[in-house]
């Protein structure tokens, strides 16, 4: 995984990737600080991270777009899949190179509020909470983006999915207005689930036995609860959806409260994406 890393890191630091991810970043937060803190003299740091966010819309594209749909241009990925290092040791090598240089970048910016409490006193613990919720945001955000890359060779198509996909998880929160609540159209949503996830199996398995028993066991599974407990199902689209929303938890860490359910979560969806992930590119490797 070492050499992974070591290799990803060169390339970032050998091309305009990551001088452009950090100049980026590093321009849009100090602008953000300058306007929140320095001219107004706020010494509230958590609001700078908190609108800084909408970065992750355009630098993680950028930042992850090449690890692997690169690989898959070039035929290279060949070379890495055939090689005696295990996929989980190739796909972390390549996530840790991309964490890295978003986190040698966040440490750049602790120098905003150390250069605040020159003037001020910072509340530190909210400041702490604030950052480790922003680091684990954008390692969320990276994770999406790896396995975006790994499923195309043209680094265009990657950066633009994975806007979409970013961008996707911005709006959750504003599109719950205008979701249906009803009972019924819940019970609808939850089965059309179920369909996608038996589908899903069969195109990772190619057993039609396997996906349409488990197919059929989830879908007569949520039948029962329908007529068992129905209201289960009331305002079951609004909560799938804010289960889904990254932000929202992110506000808890802005507001000084390390929430443990929080950080699990984040840690759960960048697992979950990391093993998507190695599942491509398995099934690349004996395809």
């Amino acid at each position: 995984m070492s050499a992974v890393l070591k290799k990803e890191l060169k390339i970032y630091f050998s091309t305009p990737t990551g001088y452009i991810f950090m100049g980026f970043f590093l321009l849009i937060s100090g602008f953000f600080f300058a306007v929140s803190n320095l001219f107004s003299a706020s010494p509230n740091y958590t609001s700078v991270l908190g609108n800084i966010t909408f970065i992750f819309l355009v630098v993680v594209p950028v930042l992850t777009m090449r690890l692997l749909s690169e690989e898959a241009r070039t035929k290279t990925d060949q070379l890495l899949l055939t090689s005696p290092l295990k996929l989980t040791e190739i796909v972390l090598g390549k996530y840790l190179a991309a964490v890295g240089v978003f986190v040698l970048t966040i440490a750049i910016t602790i120098l905003y509020p150390v250069i605040l409490s020159f003037y001020g006193d910072v509340p530190f613990g909210e400041t702490v909470g604030a950052y480790i919720g922003f680091f684990l945001l954008g390692c969320a955000f990276i994770s999406v983006g790896l396995f975006i890359s790994s499923l195309t060779e043209n680094q265009f198509v990657a950066a633009v999915v994975t806007f979409a996909a970013l961008l996707l998880t911005w709006v959750i929160d504003w599109l719950e207005s205008a979701l249906p609540t009803d009972r019924t159209a819940g019970f609808v949503f939850v089965l059309i689930l179920v369909g996608l996830v038996a589908g899903w199996l069969y195109m990772t398995l190619r057993n039609i036995i396997i996906s349409a028993i488990s197919g059929i066991i989830g879908a007569g599974a949520f039948i029962a609860v329908y007529i068992l407990k129905p209201d289960f199902y009331d305002n079951a689209i609004v909560r799938f959806f804010k289960w889904f929303s990254l932000l929202s938890r992110y506000q808890k860490f802005t507001n000084g409260l390390l929430d443990l359910s929080s950080i699990v979560y984040y840690l759960s969806f960048i697992f979950v994406f990391i093993f998507l992930t190695i599942r491509v590119l398995e099934k690349r490797r004996w395809s």
